[in-house]
């Protein structure tokens, strides 16, 4: 037998260590050594303005000035983070920096000759404050050309693949940031030259160096005298109107558009080259951006233990990304698919093996299950996300909508009773507003089912409402994307038909701020704007995919499916008392005692079992 020896000696160093760590270091020396020379030739612009002769001790004042601005410039450089990377070039924050840096070095070289106030100060003593005092400011100049030069000067272009020559759209703080980086980093895709902005104030701006060449209607002209064939959207808070436009103009003038993601997560680390992205569908589809309170939602999540079920669908999986980056004590995601699971798994924590306690595998329709575990983990929050959503599927199963959307959510609530939650938002859709469909009704059922349970235990149990949401599973666009790559016509019910539309993120972020807003037994419901018409929807697609031989289809509008939306009621009384943006709703309690399977078929299903077979 034969056994395998481990050596207990410490690995060879690695020979390359020491290069890294050099060329790491290699820019911050090269940038203090550039700036001490700054400070050396405006010590002796200083001693040639002062015209003082040599033999009078000026040259030993010269040297203590140079010694100690040097040191305090590099010691407080590096603690203000202008040698560690923390500034863009040129920028507003290298700028202030820099002027506290030369300001606390001038002051440290003005200490010695602080005797110079006092009467009868030698001139040696006042020759020093006069160097000091001239020395500081000369210095700041040659600091802020020195840095100038470094900024316009642009990064050897041999060996790098074309830039697309781009248009900003906007001159205001997104392009202060991102234009530097798209003129030096090497990784970016586009060059910047020029930009476009309707501020008549900013006619004749240059950031960092690229002109303002208009506003958005000088489009056509900006592209023939530049060359450019790529419009970059820099306005911060761009909404779909303002993207529409552009991106008809942009097509009129044949270029390309790029956007930014959305402005919290620019905001949250500022915008890179590396993020500009082609324009989509819910860009020109969607609404104008909304402002959600995040750090409102935050306190209420950090430090608690948080339960998502459904953890595994398009909400519930965005859901559990979010809420993981406001540090909650704990996070459980709870769903019966262990394939989305395990996707949810490698989105949020960078492996799918299933095997730690953050995944449970469970359904909502066994009510001794969910009794189990929340028992076991007891959670403080609670998003009730799990849910069947399909209308046509559930008009021909409506035992399963009762099972899951109406039982299901009863055993959720029975659970979270139990086990002492303190706040459970219910996950709800705009077609709980005066139902018409299986879906509508059972999902209305919920939402009172959850009224109830507030009325009856006192807690923040509450329900949100949002339409159709963009990239989900089985959605409006992924359906009609699938047709496209088919080679299928896009099928739409009726030309006149109408829905609302947001993103995953700005649902999530809806479901997370009712937690922290809404009072018990409400809906929250989002002002969506304007509902979209399905056939735009079509035909911009069909437009986007570059294909001129797929037809559109009218089906008809299929049993319990409305023309248009409602977001509220007729009866409901809708007020919006914390957010502009957010309605809140009063839901009527229903107890479980008055619960009825019939409720959720209505008229065109009644007598039917699950199966869609009419009962006897």
């Amino acid at each position: 037998m034969t056994t395998d020896r481990v050596s207990s000696r410490p690995a060879p160093p690695d020979p390359g260590l020491g290069a890294r760590r050099a060329r790491r270091s290699a820019p911050l020396v090269a940038a203090i050594v550039i700036d001490a020379a700054c400070w050396t030739v405006a010590s002796a612009l200083a001693w040639v303005a002062v015209g003082a002769p040599r033999g009078d001790g000026t040259p030993s004042t010269l040297l203590a000035v140079l010694l100690l601005a040097g040191a305090a410039h590099g010691v407080v450089g590096v603690a203000s983070g202008l040698y560690l990377g923390r500034w863009l070039r040129g920028s507003r924050g290298e700028a202030k920096a820099l002027l506290l840096v030369v300001t606390v070095a001038g002051l440290v070289a003005l200490s010695p000759a602080v005797p110079a106030l006092a009467p009868g100060a030698g001139p040696g003593v006042l020759r020093h404050w006069v160097l000091a005092a001239a020395t500081a400011p000369l210095a700041l100049i040659l600091l802020v050309a020195v840095r100038q030069v470094r900024h316009v000067q642009r990064p050897d272009d041999r060996g790098r693949p074309e830039r697309a020559r781009a248009l900003l759209l906007g001159a205001g703080d997104v392009a202060e940031h991102l234009v530097p980086q798209l003129l030096l980093d090497p990784a970016s895709p586009v060059q910047p030259v020029g930009i476009l902005d309707d501020d008549p104030a900013r006619r004749r701006l240059r950031v960092h160096g690229v002109p303002v060449l208009g506003t958005l209607d000088d489009l056509a002209q900006a592209v023939a005298n530049t060359g450019a064939d790529t419009v970059v959207v820099t306005v911060a808070r761009a909404d779909s109107a303002l993207l529409r436009e552009v991106d008809a103009r942009a097509s009129a003038a044949g270029v390309h558009v790029l956007v930014l993601p959305p402005l919290d997560e620019v905001l949250r680390r500022g915008p890179r080259a590396g993020d500009l992205r082609d324009l989509s569908l819910d860009d020109l589809v969607g609404r104008r951006p909304v402002e959600i309170d995040l750090h409102a939602s935050a306190a209420y999540l950090r430090g608690r233990r948080v339960l998502v079920t459904g953890a595994g669908g398009s909400i519930g999986s965005e859901l559990c990304r979010q809420i993981a980056g406001f540090r909650p004590a704990e996070l459980i995601m709870l769903d019966r698919d262990e394939t989305a699971l395990q996707a949810v798994q490698v989105s949020i924590d960078g492996h799918g093996l299933l095997d730690t306690s953050d995944v449970v595998l469970a359904d909502i329709r066994d009510p001794q299950a969910l009794l189990a575990v929340f028992g076991a983990r007891r959670p403080d929050v609670v998003f009730h996300a799990a849910a069947l959503k399909h209308l046509p599927m559930l008009e021909q199963y409506p035992l399963e909508a009762w099972q899951t959307n109406v039982m299901g959510t009863l055993n959720v609530l029975d659970a979270c009773e139990a086990s002492g939650v303190t706040t459970v938002v219910n996950v709800s859709t705009d077609k709980a507003a005066a139902p018409t469909s299986v879906l509508g009704r059972s999902k209305r059922v919920a939402e009172r089912l959850t009224a109830d349970r507030a009325a009856r235990t006192g807690q923040r149990y509450l329900s949100v409402r949002f339409g159709n949401v963009f990239g989900s599973r089985g959605s409006l666009v992924p359906l009609f994307r699938s047709l496209l790559e088919a080679g299928h016509p896009l099928t739409v019910t009726h030309p006149d038909a109408t829905r609302y539309f947001m993103s995953i993120p700005e649902a999530c972020q809806l479901v997370l701020q009712a937690g922290a807003i809404g009072a018990p037994g409400e809906a929250l419901v989002l002002d969506m704007g304007e509902p979209v018409k399905i056939l735009d929807i079509a035909h911009r697609m069909i437009e986007r995919s570059g294909r001129r031989d797929v037809d559109v289809v009218f089906t008809g509008l299929r049993p319990g499916e409305k023309l248009h939306e409602e977001l509220t009621a007729p009866d409901e009384r809708a007020h919006r008392p914390v957010h502009p943006l957010i309605s809140h709703t009063a839901v009527p309690p229903l107890s479980p005692c008055d619960l009825d399977p019939d409720s959720v078929r209505g008229d065109t299903t009644a007598g039917r079992d699950h199966t869609g077979a009419v009962g006897h």
